[in-house]
């Protein structure tokens, strides 16, 4: 029963969730891309390859493997969400370019998480174990679930404007209740194994997000000298999907295991971007003062 819960009711939700994406994008947002394109193009090198590195690196040092390894090397293969979007705003960040990152490379990844998936399941699969992530069905399932509701979204916004700002963060508070529902679920399901699993996956995720938190941040600063496009990019590199790594783990994958370290990952990462946000918000404050 729950787990038929899961395979009917997270493919729904993240729909919405996507659509909920899609209403808080104009063709604006694409467009500027092509008028300030370092920074989109200092973020989408962050997000796109070096948190999948890193990932690889984290995995190496904690000495993951088997679903564990593979659950936390899929979950750095998914874009930023609203959350990102959310967070930039609350940290007086670069929204636009957070908002850019989430628009382009959320049509992008659906293509890379397939074949980058197969990659980490045949390397870091135990002996003995068996999963499989057909490209061509995967391609076509994440297009369904996060393209198209994503066009589906803007549609709405072009033609009912002010319907779209008001139902926008509602989706937003709806993505973190799911996330938490699911995250939930899955703990039900693994019982006696998730302290263990836990354990396991916790040090690797909270490596993985404060390093690609940090890194971002750094990124920006040095190539960029922005501060707010410094904050937009740690945020949308340290706040992934965790919905749409779980819906590739659980529904695709059918993986309790693979899960656990998307699900440590989402429930770390809303506390680092909270005290992220709580630091730079404070060093605002300190220098308006000083000035």
């Amino acid at each position: 029963m729950l787990q038929s819960l899961i395979q009917i009711g997270l493919p729904v939700a993240l729909i919405l969730i996507m659509v909920g994406v899609g209403l808080g994008l104009t063709p604006e947002d694409f467009r500027r891309v092509f008028r300030q394109p370092r920074g989109f193009l200092i973020g989408a090198f962050c997000q796109m390859l070096l948190l999948p590195l890193i990932a690889m690196a984290v995995i190496a040092v904690t000495g993951l493997h088997g679903e564990i390894a593979i659950g936390l090397f899929i979950l750095a293969l998914c874009p930023g969400g609203t959350t990102s979007n959310l967070y930039s705003f609350l940290a007086r960040a670069d929204v636009g370019l957070s908002v850019s990152l989430t628009a382009v490379i959320g049509f992008i990844t659906p293509f890379t998480i397939p074949l980058l998936g197969v990659w980490a399941i045949n390397h870091y699969s135990d002996a003995g174990s068996h999963f499989e992530l057909p490209i061509v069905s995967t391609w076509i399932k994440l297009m369904i679930i996060t393209v198209i509701p994503v066009v589906i979204g803007m549609a709405i916004r072009a033609k009912w404007q002010q319907f779209a700002r008001r139902m926008e963060p509602l989706i937003t508070r709806f993505s973190v209740i799911v996330l938490v529902a699911v995250i939930v679920s899955i703990c039900i399901n693994l019982g006696d194994k998730l302290i263990g699993f836990t354990l396991q996956a916790g040090p690797a995720a909270l490596l993985l997000n404060i390093s690609t938190m940090g890194l971002g941040y750094m990124a920006g600063r040095w190539f960029l000298h922005s501060e707010a496009q410094a904050r937009a990019i740690s945020l949308e590199v340290g706040l992934q999907n965790g919905t749409l790594a779980l819906l590739i783990t659980t529904s695709i994958l059918q993986s309790a295991e693979m899960s656990i370290a998307p699900s440590v990952y989402s429930l770390i990462m809303f506390v680092s971007a909270s005290l992220f946000t709580i630091a730079v918000l404070r060093r605002d404050r300190r220098q308006v003062a000083v000035a």
